[in-house]
């Protein structure tokens, strides 16, 4: 034998869609369903016999029916105008009570237009809405009917309202509770989709970050170097060699640096990933011989002995400490000298960096200031401000630069991690 279960499931989803499509048809549908309820109930006579109710046994005048095609011609109506027809329903509903001695289940429109009206609002209008109803049609039936104010008929009439009135407010609590999880669906996706965005950006951000500070320097060291073997490359060849393995050592790391920082952009399993370290302070002493070679005196004071830096850290206060020597190189003069210090202070690393020179056709402030000149303090700002600690950059009294990073000893993460 052939199931049948999956071919009825498909037509009822059919059914379903094709009513959620054409809501008019869907309550055209409802009003004739009742319809046919109230002309049914209208040949049923609950007293007919001592054995129990009767059919065929009274018939409804032709005023009954007409009020009955009436109730049953506002639902049609009912979503568009709830309140208008919960009135409408009510008031011939109260007509049939009052003037007929053997009304006709009317009453029924006006049921299907209460769950309607508590369907579609709110609890405390359902609540004062239904209570109404409930106290207007039961008190009728009580009043003007044919049997004694006890009768089921009436407390049919008031157990029905009250069920259509429970039962739309149900109705409406579920759509707002499915509407409500969908929309805290929709919200928790944008919101993983714009953590997503912000995550690649500040990637982005600090990859650019690091192409800056290993280009500048290197470039800057080339570039010196490189006007060193012009300048003595006729009356002193053995020192214009010398400049010029210093240029293929400065070429040769800058490549290196960028290999690493561009193999970050590679997939976890590409073999051709980098993985080395990230420089940091452990390697200090190879970015102050390269500028030494370069021709710029720097001395070094540290009192960070036994301090284990985050990574994060470590590579911050490197990179700080060679984009302020690259400053100090390209902008403080031929005859400038620089001092880098690494100091402890509780819970706290402080970079200082400082010079003694003094500009010669770029201001210090153009380098100080990121809309004016290069990115360099730019970058270094936002690598502080990512970590939670402060950055100082300023002219020195007296002459030369200062400059000086503050960072914690334990970054900032996740949203805490922000520039604020």
């Amino acid at each position: 034998m052939t199931p049948t279960g999956p071919a009825t499931g498909t037509l009822y989803a059919r059914l379903r869609d094709w009513f959620r499509a054409h809501p008019l048809a869907f309550d055209a549908t409802i009003a004739a369903g009742a319809l046919v309820s109230m002309i049914a109930g209208s040949f049923t006579d609950p007293h007919g016999s001592p054995d129990g109710p009767t059919f065929g046994d009274h018939s409804p005048d032709v005023w009954s029916v007409l009020i009955m095609i009436a109730g049953a011609a506002a639902l049609v109506m009912r979503r568009r105008r709830p309140f208008a027809v919960l009135a409408f329903t009510v008031t011939i509903s109260l007509f049939e009570l009052v003037n007929d001695n053997r009304p006709a289940p009317i009453a029924m429109a006006a049921v299907v237009a209460l769950y309607t009206v508590a369907s579609r609002t709110d609890r405390p209008t359902t609540w004062r809405v239904g209570l109404v109803t409930m106290a207007v049609l039961t008190a009728a039936a009580m009043i003007f009917g044919p049997t004694h104010w006890y009768a089921q008929e009436n407390l049919g009439v008031f157990a029905w309202t009250g069920m259509a009135a429970a039962a739309g407010d149900a109705v409406r609590s579920r759509r707002a509770f499915v509407d409500a999880i969908r929309e805290r669906a929709e919200r928790a996706e944008r919101t993983r989709e714009e953590e997503a965005g912000r995550r690649v950006a500040e990637e982005r951000l600090r990859i650019a970050r690091d192409l800056h500070d290993v280009v500048a320097h290197h470039i800057a060291l080339v570039n010196v170097q490189a006007g060193v073997a012009a300048h003595v490359m006729d009356k002193r060849p053995d020192q214009a060699k010398e400049a010029l393995a210093h240029v293929r050592e400065a070429s040769r790391s800058a490549l290196d640096e960028l290999r690493a920082t561009v193999g970050l952009l590679r997939q976890s399993g590409d073999p051709e990933a980098p993985t080395e370290p990230a420089p940091g302070l452990g390697v200090l002493d190879g970015l102050l011989d390269s500028f030494r070679k370069a021709g710029l005196p720097v001395a070094l004071a540290r009192a960070d002995e036994g301090l284990t830096l985050p990574a994060t850290v470590d590579l911050a206060a490197y990179r700080i400490v060679q984009e302020a020597l690259t400053n100090v190189r390209k902008h403080a003069g031929p005859d400038a000298k620089a001092e880098v210090s690494v100091v402890r202070v509780g819970r706290t690393v402080e970079i200082t960096v400082l010079d003694n020179g003094t500009p010669r056709t770029v201001p210090r402030q153009a380098v100080e200031q990121p809309p004016v000149g290069g990115h360099g303090l730019l970058g270094m700002r936002e690598r502080v401000g990512a970590l939670g600690g402060t950055l100082t950059a300023a002219p020195r009294y007296g002459g030369g630069f200062r400059v000086q990073a503050i960072l914690p000893v334990t970054p900032r993460t996740g949203r805490d991690g922000e520039n604020t």
